[in-house]
């Protein structure tokens, strides 16, 4: 049930009942230490009169003799009780006093300490001791003292319920400081939470006031930050996306509906009619691929596109799509070399579909009498695939966001396949994270290379291990 309620209230709580406990067992410690106090101090008291009566035994000449002397003693010595014993039998008690029974035999037994009993009304603590007569042959006397110890316990009792007053009301306070420490205590958890209900969508920049904050919600509070940092950026991402993704399916619609509207105009001839939906088929497969080519990232990003396992020679695939590209390449006046060979496993499919983005992208911004270069370099850790080429140098400030979704260096370029959407890098980048890789790109000096690494099988089951 303390779970339904706020912080505050059970910091509040548990503050409370740890300061009650405390002041009770402080309390309780005071009151058994001052109790202790009143037995010792009524011992060497009793110990006193056991001495004073021994000495009025000493100097008693007979039974008489005792009897007088005791009773002048206890007549200057006020809440004074002495029995006087010779094998049980009494010698002297004090007038309407009595020891009990229980308390005589076992003192026959074995000497006792400090022995306490109560009567109706009153409360005595007792202590018993023999005496020998000097000189004499009889058996010693046993003697008991007793004093009345009302005014200990009446001290006892004002003491214990002043400090039941005091714990009660200290406990009191105690919850009260507690209450106030923890609601002030917790106030930049109150502004965190003003601060996050302030978070928008149109407001992703806001940032938690980390030096506002103590060191223990200082992380809380970066962390929180950092997750802002990246939901702002995805969403900045996403919005430009959306974006983008309206701007590329507009244009082939555009198009389609135009064309369709200026050919119902009119009439039309036969040939018209078929060289209008030829063109509208263009457009069509435009967004066939388009969407073919969502669907594929969008699976990606849900880890729904899982690569088969099979060995593949990546100098065979290079090869073949060289073979593909030759046409291009020579229209081009662009050279094609393969270096290397190298074996990865993973899904050949995908892989021909990266490296043939990678290697169409590098053909068509390769100046004519330049070479593409394809360097394939494989060890027991992985594979490395590079595709090199010559040209202008991508900007250093576009490079990172080369694989975004839609994304063009050159904002001009028109092209009539998924990679002029731009699309192709971010397909790329989602099949070599598919396959456990990495790919990353370098640009100065009129080189740009595209470099995509694959791991090992040996190395994926020990990072997927480890991730476990």
């Amino acid at each position: 049930m303390i779970a339904r309620y706020s912080l505050t209230t059970r910091l509040t709580v548990f503050f409370t009942l740890a300061s009650g406990l405390v002041l009770v067992g402080l309390g309780t410690l005071v009151a058994i230490s001052i109790d202790r106090h009143f037995v010792e101090l009524d011992r060497d008291a009793l110990r006193d009169k056991i001495h004073l009566t021994r000495e009025v035994i000493g100097k008693s000449t007979s039974p008489q003799d005792l009897k007088i002397r005791l009773d002048d003693v206890l007549h200057s010595h006020e809440g004074l009780f002495v029995s006087v014993f010779r094998d049980r039998d009494p010698l002297y008690a004090t007038p309407d006093f009595q020891f009990p029974e229980d308390l005589i035999a076992q003192t026959q037994q074995a000497r006792l300490g400090v022995a306490s009993w109560k009567t109706a009304e009153r409360e005595y603590r007792g202590m018993s001791a023999s005496v020998t007569l000097p000189g004499s042959a009889e058996p010693p006397l046993q003697v008991w003292v007793a004093v009345d110890i009302a005014h200990h316990k009446h001290f006892m009792y004002a003491l214990i319920q002043t400090l039941v007053g005091y714990v009660a009301l200290a406990t009191l306070v105690a919850g009260i400081l507690g209450w106030w420490a923890a609601k002030n205590g917790l106030a930049p958890l109150r502004t965190m939470r003003s601060r996050a209900m302030a978070i928008t969508a149109q407001r992703l920049d806001e940032r938690m006031p980390t030096e506002e904050f103590p060191v223990e919600m200082a992380d809380l509070a970066t962390t929180l930050n950092e997750m802002l940092r990246r939901l702002k950026e995805e969403f900045d991402r996403l919005s430009e996306f959306s974006s983008d993704l309206a701007h590329e399916l507009r244009t082939p619609i555009n198009n389609l509906m135009t064309q369709t509207q200026v050919t119902l105009s009119q009439p039309r001839s036969c040939g018209e009619y078929q060289d209008i939906l030829a063109s509208n088929a263009e457009e069509y497969q435009r967004l066939a691929r388009m969407v073919a080519d969502m669907l594929f990232l969008a699976k990606a990003d849900h880890g729904l596109i899982l690569p088969s396992t099979e060995k593949i020679a990546v100098h065979d695939e290079a090869q073949a799509l060289f073979d593909f590209y030759e046409a291009l390449a020579e229209e081009k006046q662009v050279g094609l070399q393969l270096i290397g060979a190298a074996e990865i496993t993973g899904d050949r499919l995908m892989l021909r579909r990266a490296l043939s983005n990678l290697l169409s992208n590098a053909i068509r911004y390769t100046p004519p009498g330049e070479q593409v270069v394809v360097d394939i370099q494989g060890d027991v850790h992985g594979t490395t695939v590079d595709v090199v080429n010559t040209g202008p140098s991508i900007d250093a400030q576009m490079i990172p966001r080369l694989f975004d979704r839609f994304f063009r260096a050159d904002k001009s370029r028109k092209q009539l396949d998924s990679d002029g959407a731009g699309l192709g890098l971010s397909i790329t980048q989602a099949i070599v994270h598919a396959h456990r890789g990495r790919i990353s790109v370098s640009s100065a000096d009129g080189r740009t290379c595209f470099s995509m690494y694959f791991p090992s099988a040996q190395n994926i089951g020990k990072r997927l291990t480890t991730d476990a």
